[in-house]
């Protein structure tokens, strides 16, 4: 009995000595594991960043299911980091949808981003994914390096969350445009043509600016558009099939022709990077593709406009924006029109980015002397508009005439029409400064705005009233930020 029981013994120890060698190899204690069993059950519900090493995966044939060693994939071969954060990315944090109904996030769609570290191109990362059952649907190798797949089941997407080469995997989900809540803004801003003929002259501004909406309409004869491009399936170019993009195009750049309106920019040279579908929807992983499209042209595009967004959060498109800005390229978006504080929205809540928020403003002047409208007193704060210490800028966004699609026009409201105006003047200023950087031409355009101190002038030059939570941020001033305010 003796003799038994000690083999028993002898042969447990082998055993668990054989098992504690097999963890230690892959760099895992039996600790780690159960709490990264944990921590994927709460990722399924939030995704967040994985940090733990690879596992052997198990390998399922018929009925049986064994842990095999898998094959090294491009991934795999790069140096790991793994308990060394002092490279984190700051801009990650957990992701949230908040208020979300099921269907903003897309079924078995998810958004990967790889490490920086990882130095093989994204495409071949994604052709090797494949072979864990993944479908590419989109590559990123600009704004972010990584891809948008779709994946069968849980196990696949377990497969890609646990290579060490990947930084972090989310969800998709979908955006829409911020616009039309239901042109005196140019002249409130004092961005009337005066401004732009002192530096230039009559006809077009020498600027790159990126519309990432909609699309723009690509014949409308008041709009310069110089290139177009689409990642909005079924559709063949960045032709706008919503009107929503145009509006916003010619806000920030309608030509000095005679025609129509005329836009803060005028002229400017504009791509149409079509994101958004014709109801105004978008899916995250398509917005990333247009964004990663506008960073591969950063040698000729100088400011981006975001006029959509979602009461989310989204640690891929932050990585994108905060990777674009670093390519030289300044960004302004909507900060959406929800009446609320816009930290909870995105992308305004980038701190990249210049979001801005929409004021009433009914006779393009200062004073409070034009009509009233539904959504405030004229020189108000827009009554749908969000606020809040995020929110940099503010400009007019009620009641806003501008072009469309088909050629025509049509009078918008929202902070979708707000953003443009700045759009428009982060580019003049930028036509004036060459090389400015982002965070040059996002302190000259807060520098340069009207303040609760300014005494209105009788024509555009003052403030406005009736900002919930007394953040006060500038009100667009064109003329001051371009110095020719004396002319």
């Amino acid at each position: 009995m003796k003799k038994s029981f000690s083999l028993s013994v002898f042969i447990f120890l082998i055993v668990t000595m054989m098992l504690s060698f097999s963890i230690d190899h892959h760099g895992l204690s039996l600790l780690d594991i159960q709490k990264a069993g944990a921590f994927r059950s709460r990722e399924s519900r939030h995704p967040s960043v994985q940090l733990s090493n690879l596992l052997p995966l198990p390998t399922i044939t018929g009925s049986d299911t064994r842990m095999s060693e898998p094959t090294p994939s491009p991934l795999q071969q790069q140096p790991s980091n793994i308990g060394n954060n002092d490279n984190a990315n700051p801009l990650i944090q957990p992701n949230s949808i908040k208020g979300a109904t099921s269907d903003e996030k897309i079924s078995k769609q998810y958004i990967v981003v790889l490490k920086p570290s990882v130095s093989v191109k994204a495409e071949s990362v994604a052709a090797e994914v494949k072979s864990k059952g993944a479908d590419t649907i989109r590559i990123y190798n600009h704004a972010i390096k990584g891809f948008a797949i779709r994946v069968p089941n849980e196990h696949s997407l377990a497969a890609i969350e646990n290579d060490p080469g990947v930084e972090f995997v989310e969800p998709d989900q979908k955006m829409t445009i911020f616009g039309q809540v239901v042109p005196t803004g140019v002249e409130r801003v004092d961005g009337d043509p005066s401004s732009t003929i002192y530096r230039y002259g009559t006809g077009n501004v020498n600027t790159g600016i990126a519309i990432i909406d909609t699309g723009i309409d690509l014949t409308h004869p008041d709009l310069n558009v110089y290139r177009n491009t689409t990642f909005v399936p079924g559709t063949i170019s960045g032709n706008d099939d919503n009107g929503h993009g145009t509006h916003v195009a010619g806000i920030a750049a309608a030509k000095n022709n005679n025609i129509g309106v005329v836009g803060i920019d005028p002229g400017a040279r504009l791509w149409a990077v079509k994101v958004l579908d014709s109801a105004g929807s978008g899916d995250m992983s398509n917005i990333i593709a247009g964004i990663d499209y506008v960073t591969q042209h950063a040698n000729e595009i100088g400011v981006a406009n975001l006029s959509f967004g979602c009461e989310c959060h989204s640690n891929a498109l932050d990585t994108a924006i905060h990777n674009s800005v670093a390519a030289g390229i300044t960004y302004v978006v909507a900060a959406g029109n929800s009446a609320s504080n816009a930290i909870n929205f995105s992308p305004a809540n980038n701190p990249d980015v210049i979001a801005v928020s929409a004021i009433v403003d009914t006779d393009g002047k200062c004073g409070g002397l034009g009509p009233s409208t539904p959504f405030g007193n004229d020189d108000t704060f827009a009554k749908f508009s969000n606020y809040g210490p995020v929110v940099a800028m503010a400009a007019p966004g009620v009641n806003i005439y501008s072009t469309y699609k088909d050629g025509s026009y049509a009078t918008l409201s929202g902070t979708s029409m707000a953003a443009p105006h700045v759009t428009g003047a982060a580019a003049l200023y930028k036509a004036t400064h060459i090389g400015a950087s982002p965070s040059i031409v996002k302190q000259a355009l807060i520098s340069s705005g009207s303040t609760p101190s300014t005494v209105c002038d009788g024509k555009g030059y003052g403030y406005f009233s009736g900002e919930p939570g007394n953040t006060h941020e500038p009100l667009l001033d064109v003329r001051t930020l371009l110095d020719v305010r004396n002319y």
